[in-house]
């Protein structure tokens, strides 16, 4: 076995499944800062992992992964099922469209048939806001929420944060512990619409940057502030400084009636242009959760700009995170030592 098919050891975090306690993956926000960044360590063998011309490990070998999306997608539906057979799971995926949820099945009568059909992990999309925590109530396996709503999208920040430290460490500027205290990063678009937005302002807080979320006042979220951002409905003015600019779709699909005044407007007003993104910190790197309106929120010039653009880095971690994050949450399945056993008095050991 290679190094990254065994479970690591951070002595910087808490020895067992004491360094990630929790059976399933719904939110950031149910992290703590030291279990999101061990998380993002245990991702560090697969990046290399997945560069090498043999890709494939037995981590997971006899273990059925269900791929349960209950809404679209392309980059994280086949991102995940990657992750998954390259741990040498099984993996099977299930569309909506060809379930029986098109036929009128409850939600809860779908996680007990899932549940009744011995999956060791469950991934799930879903268009409701709280559906895959309902799920994963009602089932014995573990659940990796792939988006739920309006919600969050957890593994999505965990992939932003990777690619990041990636970039930062290739320019010399990572920090040692993993945290960036001292980044500054705007995040601009759909915010109202986008659970990514939520999950990477909980994320970066988490790691110590300093968030910045612009949008138009129709597409920003009432009550936003208490979440510690910094507000602005003026892009020139967000752009100011900062270190990191990710950019969001409009996300047309969730909208019911009209958001903006057209897609030309929108792009004058908050479209990422190279000679907008000069008002940001010399070289601030640019990003984007995809997929990408090219010419709406980001012109094409920017999103491919070499050095600066790390929106491919972005697709590729996301493998490496998902397949860190299905090891580290099927270790007590697979029984392996320190994972899913207490002590007397109820600790992890």
């Amino acid at each position: 076995m290679t190094s990254a098919q065994t479970p690591s050891s951070h002595t910087r975090f808490p020895a067992g499944g004491r360094a990630f306690p929790h059976r399933d993956l719904i939110a950031i926000g149910a992290l703590a800062t030291h279990e999101i960044l061990y998380l993002l360590e245990e991702a560090e063998p697969w990046v290399a992992f997945n560069r090498q011309p043999a890709k494939h490990a037995d981590a997971l070998a006899g273990l059925t992964i269900i791929n349960a999306f209950f809404e679209n997608s392309t980059r994280t539906l086949l991102s995940f099922e990657i992750a998954g057979k390259r741990l040498g799971a099984d993996v099977v995926n299930m569309h909506a469209a060809q379930s029986s949820v098109k036929k009128g099945e409850t939600l809860i009568d779908t996680a007990k048939t899932l549940n009744a059909m011995r999956a060791d992990a469950l991934v799930i999309r879903h268009g409701s806001s709280g559906a895959v925590g309902l799920i994963a109530d009602k089932v014995d396996c573990p659940v990796l929420n792939a988006g739920d709503g309006q919600h969050e999208h957890p593994t999505q920040a965990l992939l932003d944060a990777l690619a990041l430290r990636h970039a930062l460490r290739e320019r010399g500027e990572a920090s040692s512990d993993g945290m960036m205290v001292g980044r500054t990063v705007t995040i601009c678009g759909d915010v109202l619409h986008s659970r990514v937005a939520r999950s990477n302002v909980l994320c970066l807080q988490a790691l110590g940057a300093t968030v910045r979320v612009c949008a138009p006042p129709a597409l920003m979220p009432l009550g936003i502030e208490a979440m510690g951002v910094e507000v602005f409905h003026h892009f020139d003015a967000a752009l100011a400084g900062a270190d990191v600019v990710m950019m969001l779709r409009l996300q047309n699909e969730r909208m019911d009636g009209q958001f903006i005044p057209s897609p030309r407007e929108y792009r004058h007003l908050y479209g990422l242009t190279s000679k907008r993104l000069a008002l940001a910190a010399p070289d601030a790197i640019v990003m984007h959760p995809g997929p990408m309106n090219r010419g709406v929120e980001i012109d094409s010039d920017v999103a491919d700009m070499p050095g600066r653009s790390i929106i491919t880095s972005q697709v590729e971690m996301g493998v490496a995170i998902r397949m860190a994050c299905l090891d580290v949450l099927t270790r007590k399945a697979r029984r392996i030592p320190g994972w899913g056993a207490k002590d007397s008095a109820g600790e992890w050991v």
